[in-house]
């Protein structure tokens, strides 16, 4: 199947032939025809399998078919709007947009939290047809009032398992609240957890249902493989894969934010050109970073998991985990940022044995060993015994889960060994749109825990 066989307009197929694309991806064979017959959609898919395109296209087309409308202040109103999770997918979805959108009479714009309100509104009152926003930022200015949500047509809520791992169920519902009952709503997942289908409960009207992928299915074009080493010399050993393997663009990911300020320090030191991005980064840092990193002037980013969300970069080759995620379905989606489209990818991990919990769930959740090969002149230390790991004001590993004194989120889906109890939420002030994790208190990722 081509393009052209899908029912796209002249306009989109031409901006799609002028990005290199002929055939698409399976997902949008399925949400393209679905998207534009006009019903609410339920779409679950692999990070990297062409899903925005998948709910781009038809958007515009269907935007396209009809008139502009004006709002009771007489601008351009605001007829879809795209929610999304973290600041840099919502800058990427915004860019798709543009691209696929460059020969048809629609304007668009991204909106998030991290820098001023005033360009914003300055944008928003020369009137906007589709909006990409981060659920906080767009709350604040339906506060100052400075939209109008009132003739939204289509509604995207993207990577909504993320949404809810950062505890923006709330906010969504306030979303919801805002916009019309009345309008096409799409929502895509990359998992379908039981949260996600009671929130598609609430926000879909009899959708259809797309899953291109086994629920929490690694790519088959991404080449997995765990290096058991010493907790001490996992910076050393990354180090020495990037230079003995000649790699020039790798994206490395930590559990923690002050763990990728010390990580990338070392690298540079070492003459391994990195920089780290995470939400106590400012948005112009995180902006130029990722930047020089698509350019391929970076050799290194270092990223927590909710700030690499919108990383989209084609014939990425490299990912690795410096640190083993604590919470097994975000191994799936980082290493869902090699092995896009179709391209081979590799995945690392660097596993020292505190981290045997963590690789036994993700084991359990992709049903599949990872093998295991040690580097010549890396081997683990002989009787190297396991250490509880401190992620904040929680304690995983030996003896169960602890909490670590007053306040802080409970992690109902991190690594639990047997006997361990999960938090149950708590004190501690959240950030919004990836600004440093989810909501404390909501029974979703601990804040601390990027």
């Amino acid at each position: 199947m081509h393009f052209t066989d899908l029912g796209l307009a002249e306009p989109l197929l031409r901006a799609v032939r002028e990005q290199g694309y002929d055939i698409p991806t399976p997902i949008q064979v399925q949400a393209i025809p679905a998207v534009l017959k006009g019903g609410d959609l339920l779409a679950g898919a692999q990070t990297g399998t062409g899903k925005t395109a998948g709910f781009v296209l038809p958007m515009l087309q269907r935007l396209m078919a009809q008139p502009q409308k004006k709002d009771a202040r007489g601008r351009v109103a605001i007829r879809a709007l795209i929610l999304t999770p973290t600041r840099e997918l919502a800058a990427q979805v915004e860019e798709s947009v543009r691209t696929y959108g460059k020969h048809v009479p629609l304007t668009s714009m991204v909106m998030f939290g991290g820098v001023g309100m005033q360009p914003q509104i300055d944008r928003l009152r020369k009137g906007v047809d589709i909006l990409v926003a981060t659920p906080g930022r767009l709350l604040d200015h339906h506060g100052q009032r400075t939209l109008d949500l009132s003739h939204v047509e289509i509604f995207v809520l993207d990577e909504a398992d993320r949404m809810l791992d950062m505890g923006f169920v709330h906010d969504i519902k306030k979303v919801l609240a805002i916009v019309p009952a009345k309008k096409q709503s799409l929502l895509f997942s990359a998992t379908f957890s039981d949260e996600i289908k009671a929130l598609a409960d609430k926000l879909l009207n009899q959708p259809a249902l797309i899953e291109v992928a086994r629920r929490n299915q690694t790519a088959d074009t991404i080449a997995q493989k765990v290096h058991p080493v010493g907790r001490e010399r996992k910076k050393e050993l990354l180090a020495h894969l990037i230079k003995s393997g000649d790699w020039h663009q790798v994206l490395v990911f930590t559990r923690m934010k002050h763990g990728a300020n010390r990580l990338t320090d070392y690298l540079n030191d070492n003459g391994i050109t990195a920089m780290a991005i995470h939400g106590n980064k400012s948005q112009t840092a995180r902006t130029k970073a990722l930047a020089d990193f698509k350019r391929g002037e970076l050799q290194v980013l270092v990223a927590t998991d909710i700030a690499a969300r919108g990383i989209d970069i084609d014939q990425l080759p490299h990912v690795v985990n410096f640190e083993l995620p604590n919470v097994p379905e975000d191994y799936v989606h980082r290493i869902g940022r090699t092995g896009r489209a179709g391209a081979q990818g590799e995945a690392i991990s660097l596993a020292c044995v505190d981290e045997d919990i963590f690789l036994r769930d993700i084991e359990r959740l992709i049903k599949r060993s990872i093998p295991r090969e040690v580097v010549p002149g890396f081997e683990p230390p002989a009787g190297e015994k396991a250490e509880p790991i401190v992620l904040g004001r929680m304690t995983i590993g030996i003896g169960g889960t602890q909490r670590n004194g007053g306040g802080g989120g409970g992690d109902r889906r991190g690594a639990r060994p047997a006997g361990a109890r999960p938090g149950n939420g708590g004190g501690g002030a959240p950030r919004r749109d990836g600004g440093g994790g989810g909501r404390a208190g909501a029974g979703r990722a601990p804040a601390y825990k990027r």
